[in-house]
């Protein structure tokens, strides 16, 4: 029987593996477009759980461990590969609730219930992919335990059974046979089992060692922390704990209990656990409080108006969760936006649309649920809509919806122009049922163009491409390539546009310098016929030139 010192050593070991080998399998990606995410994005959702495993003690049992572990995931789940990778591992620690210790049996059940958990938040599962390389484990694990083998044999079993489905994902995708490579996100799944295997078979935990460095860190941007809290604080205590249920007290009541104590309160009901955050004047108030509801574990209390005065000298700026302070709903308040986007310019125009806040992220840097959370419960409104803008976000969006004390709509926007569109269709008087209606018909009548440069060499849908050669996309199809950039832009544009096209909006991107774009837009209107209205705007977008939207 295995106790949960062992799980835990496992996670941080597979925590380690991934992040070691984030960039070989950001390297499987097929498609050449520089994003090349999956590893990142796996390595920074199961990353998010270390601090947190790290603080638990030996002699924790296991299934503690497993639903720490999974709902520091979920929060920290990042991208569509890191947010199949976070319910997996949910419906791994709902296999293992309760338990001291697990066996073979147990480990089985754990496996099915994750694999049942990701193939149910698919919309349409795709096989040949990790989804796939997770089912293939599962079956495998519930074989050997219906064998009675042993622990050792049960996990060397589950480990070789999930390398063997990996080897024919491209068996299974004809795009990955094409381009010769396995599947991105089931090579993650099998990295981190590899990383867990280390200790389940050899005790030995990988060293986290990375073989090209940390993640690059986000844009810095101008801060003056002089400007920030200049008013008086008048709860200085940040008081953050988890509990951990223990009765079928109701969390409203606790929440009830820190608004009348302080204010920024959150109290997130996630299944076995209650997280909490407050500001409040006398942290031992809260806790004491809490304890009526369970034991008390991640007990965290930093004063804030040292960290103010250690920010101003330091000149930092504040983290997500002290970028969108939580905001209780506002009766008044019907609706709200969140939005996410990368580039200034891109920024401005959602918040010039009415979007309340705009979390920063995109295709080389998607949010986590955390990050999406935060922001939704920073804005006082009944119901709020978020705008992914990029399809590899919506996932974690609608885990951050699940998450909220508040009512949630996820609108499938999966490019900027579509969310730009969603928002100019916004009817103030209208109910938040009609309005995701007629934002949601308003996304589909927009015609998407992007254009950026090949990462690497490949051979992608009939194309043979060359690393930095300009590609022209249709949504999230390739059209073309070349390597005269204004030539590209004229194609492309004219090629979304059919003989009801009244409106061609160009963002241009931070690699385009202005007199450039003025070169550009002056060579796009003489092609454009005289009756369609061309807006050229600076954007300030990563990674593709241009962003084009046909209406």
């Amino acid at each position: 029987m295995m106790r949960g010192k062992t799980l835990r050593d496992a996670m941080l070991s597979a925590a380690n593996n991934i992040q070691a080998q984030r960039q070989a399998v950001d390297a499987l990606n097929v498609f050449p477009v520089p994003d090349g995410d999956t590893g990142t994005n796996m390595s920074m959702t199961i990353g998010n759980s270390v601090r947190e495993l790290q603080g638990l003690q030996d002699d924790a049992p296991i299934g503690q461990v497993a639903q720490v572990a999974a709902s520091a995931l979920l929060r920290g789940a990042r991208g569509n590969s890191g947010v199949i990778l976070s319910l997996l591992f949910r419906g791994f620690a709902k296999g293992l609730k309760d338990k001291a210790e697990a066996g073979p049996a147990d480990f089985a059940l754990a496996l099915e219930s994750g694999v049942h958990s990701a193939y149910k938040a698919v919309m349409k599962p795709t096989e040949g992919t990790i989804l796939t390389v997770a089912r293939m484990a599962s079956v495998k694990a519930r074989q050997l335990a219906d064998s009675g083998c042993a622990m050792e044999e049960f996990w060397q079993g589950v480990l070789d059974a999930a390398r063997d489905a990996l080897e024919k994902t491209p068996e299974q995708l004809p795009v990955l046979k094409k381009a010769g490579v396995v599947d991105a996100g089931g090579r993650g799944f099998v990295v981190i089992l590899e990383g867990m295997a280390s200790v389940f078979l050899h005790g030995v935990m990988v060293q986290g060692e990375s073989e090209g460095g940390d993640p690059e860190p986000a844009v810095e941007q101008e801060y003056n922390a002089s400007g920030e809290y200049e008013t008086e604080i008048t709860y200085p205590y940040c008081t953050e704990f988890i509990v951990m249920k223990e009765n079928e007290r109701d969390p409203l009541l606790l929440r009830a209990f820190l608004e009348s104590r302080g204010d920024s309160v959150v109290v997130v009901d996630d299944e076995d656990i209650i997280k909490v955050h407050v500001h409040t004047g006398n942290p031992g108030d809260a806790l004491q409080e809490g304890l009526k509801f369970g034991s008390l574990t991640k007990i965290k209390i930093e004063n804030m108006r040292e960290q103010h005065e250690n920010r101003k000298a330091m000149n930092q700026p504040p983290k997500m969760g002290e970028e969108f302070p939580y905001a209780p709903v506002d009766a008044g308040r019907e609706i709200g936006f969140v939005a996410v986007a990368a580039g200034d310019g891109v920024r401005e125009l959602f918040l010039d649309l009415g979007v309340d806040r705009v979390v920063s992220g995109g295709q080389t840097m998607n949010p986590s649920t955390d990050d999406i959370l935060c922001a939704v419960q920073s804005v006082p409104a009944k119901y709020v809509f978020v705008l992914p803008n990029n399809k590899n976000i919506i996932m974690a969006a609608e885990q951050a919806g699940r998450l909220a004390d508040r009512e949630v709509c996820v609108l499938q926007s999966r490019t900027i122009p579509q969310g730009m569109a969603a928002m100019l269709a916004f009817e103030q008087e209208e109910s938040p049922e009609r309005n995701s209606t007629l934002m949601t018909q308003a996304m589909e009548k927009v015609e998407t163009g992007l254009i950026t440069f090949a990462a690497r060499d490949s051979d992608f849908d009939g194309h043979s491409i060359k690393k930095g050669e300009l590609l022209a996309l249709d949504g999230g199809k390739l059209l073309f390539t070349d390597t005269n950039i204004e030539k590209t832009l004229i194609k492309l544009t004219r090629s979304l546009m059919d003989k009801d096209t009244g409106f061609v909006t160009v963002l241009y991107g931070e690699d385009i310098e202005e007199d450039r774009a003025a070169q550009l837009e002056s060579a796009l209107r003489e092609k454009l016929p005289d009756d369609v209205e061309l807006s050229f705007i600076s954007g300030g977008q990563p990674v593709y030139y241009f962003i084009v939207s046909v209406e």
